[in-house]
């Protein structure tokens, strides 16, 4: 009989323990929602603006959106880390030396740092997406 208490006991406690580290990790990790449509953007550079909505962009890793006007044209370049994005709105336009790629609403693309590319926004409606790095942001232009 005592072997059983004890027994249930451990497990009582087993469980207690086990949600308290996934509550803690829950509350560490937090849930973070973001609309693209009220989400304040800042200019980054003329033609870019940005909403951060985790980590920084200085340091990274971040997450957040970004905005291409029409037409826009950010030239030959790499990024120290890799970039992944999310279109969302309008095109995002992208070329390397394996060809162009048009990255529509729904579509992917995962930019590997270091690699030479070109990006712009669609001519008519520029291009709104989601992007995530996992280092610090930047554009190195290219020669």
């Amino acid at each position: 009989m005592k072997r059983t208490w004890t027994l249930g006991a451990v497990s009582v406690a087993l469980a207690l323990t086990t949600a308290v580290v996934f509550a803690q990790r829950e509350q560490g990790t937090g849930v973070i929602f973001a609309r693209s449509r009220s989400a304040k953007f800042a200019p980054l550079v003329p033609g870019v603006s940005s909403y951060v909505a985790w980590g920084d962009t200085l340091t990274g890793p971040f997450g957040g959106f970004t905005k291409f006007r029409p037409g826009f044209d950010a030239g030959l370049h790499t990024h120290t880390a890799d970039v992944l994005l999310v279109v969302l709105r309008g095109a995002y336009l992208y070329r390397d030396d394996a060809g162009a790629k048009r990255v529509g609403p729904g579509d992917f693309l995962r930019i590997p740092g270091g690699h030479k590319h070109w990006s712009g926004g669609d001519r008519k409606e520029g291009a709104l997406f989601y992007q995530e790095t996992f280092g610090k942001f930047d554009l190195i232009p290219a020669k």
